[in-house]
């Protein structure tokens, strides 16, 4: 196992633009770290960094007490998993798990030992005989993981492993890594822009944006306390509902909507500010006297609705029981949980702290 450190990093494919623009981030030994943001942002590109196969234009990469600037890929005992499973369709199973492994001349019988222990691990024993085009995509994704498992390697890397697989198998296969993380403790970073596959499966999320980093913490500290408005807005599904305003007399004023936030903690410090107020869809509720609005769309999902609410030019989306009596068109009193609202500065988008 190892940790990773990123010290200063900066990466540039013309010395004009930034893709990577001081990066740092410390991971810990054994820890499950996922990088998430949306295509573009650079998150393949780091993951390829720690890998040796891009240069940093500036900055350090240490895995543990190793610099790995100079050290070329081969070296690093990195493993990487990617979008394309890559398998050789002429070998077996047994053969791609082992192709790496021959290629290194480990011993005949250590190469047997590791691949049917990787196998073991993954539960693809029964088809070791078989070539991938006998493969379904989950079995495919089980095999490149596989391959991966048999080096032994210090640190995992997964660059979007998942997307090629259909909704539900991608579940399936969430669940399936993370349980590979708990048996084998090796440090793992993983690449993603689905925020609901991040908040699932990593212990603690990097989200990047344009190059930069906009926040790290755990699933539940990212949703929670989010640092700026676009992680409250990337994280979350539905994401959090956004009203620009301004604070007079203790209420937010914005366009055909007047919100009480009398109820906020010190919400008085922000009196006469414009500000973004931030709330999840499940801190809004129905009640008999609140704030009056249109239900737009009607979306029900079984256990649980989803109303999309006019608000001026907004839409503020509900997450609320399953109540088949509300219909489109009709006009519903909602109220706000304002312990867990979210303010944000109008001209940053900083989250606004004023407790």
């Amino acid at each position: 196992m190892a940790t990773i450190t990123l010290k200063n990093i900066n990466k540039s494919f013309d010395n004009i633009h930034l893709v990577i623009n001081k990066f740092d981030l410390e991971i810990n030994d054994g820890e499950f770290m996922v990088l998430v943001g949306p295509s573009g942002c650079g998150k393949s590109t780091l993951l390829r960094m720690i890998a040796g196969l891009e240069i940093p234009t500036t900055g350090e990469i240490w895995i543990s007490d190793t610099l790995v600037n100079p050290v070329p890929p081969k070296d690093r005992n990195i493993a990487m998993v990617f979008q394309n499973y890559a398998l050789y369709p002429h070998m077996s199973v047994f053969d791609n798990l082992a192709f790496g492994l021959k290629l290194r001349k480990v011993p005949k019988s250590e190469i047997v030992k590791r691949v049917h222990k990787a196998a073991d691990i993954l539960e693809i024993k029964d088809l070791l005989d078989r070539k991938p085009k006998q493969l379904s995509g989950g079995q495919s994704q089980r095999v490149a993981l596989g391959r991966a498992i048999v080096r032994d390697p210090k640190v995992f890397l997964f660059d979007e492993p998942l997307s090629n697989l259909d909704a539900k198998l991608r579940v399936h296969m969430r669940a399936e890594i993370k349980k590979l993380h708990r048996q084998l403790g090796t440090t793992m970073i993983y690449v993603t822009h689905d925020q609901v596959e991040a908040m699932t499966i990593g212990d603690r999320i990097v989200i990047l944006n344009d190059g930069v980093i906009q926040q790290v913490g755990t699933p539940l500290e990212v949703y929670q306390n989010p640092a700026n408005r676009f992680v409250a807005s990337f994280i979350g599904s539905p994401p959090m509902n956004f009203l620009e305003g301004k604070i007079e007399n203790g209420s937010l004023l914005a366009e055909k909507v007047s919100i009480n936030l009398s109820e906020a903690k010190n919400i008085h410090k922000l009196e006469g500010e414009n500000v973004i107020f931030g709330i999840r869809p499940e801190n809004i509720h129905l009640t008999e006297d609140g704030l009056e609005l249109p239900v737009v769309i009607n979306e029900p999902l079984g256990n649980e609705t989803f109303l999309h609410l006019q608000a001026g030019q907004q839409i503020l989306i509900a997450r609320i029981p399953a109540l088949e009596s509300i219909q489109l068109g009709d006009r519903v009193r909602v109220s706000f949980d304002l312990s867990k609202a979210c303010f944000f500065s109008s001209k940053t988008e900083d989250r606004l702290f004023f407790t």
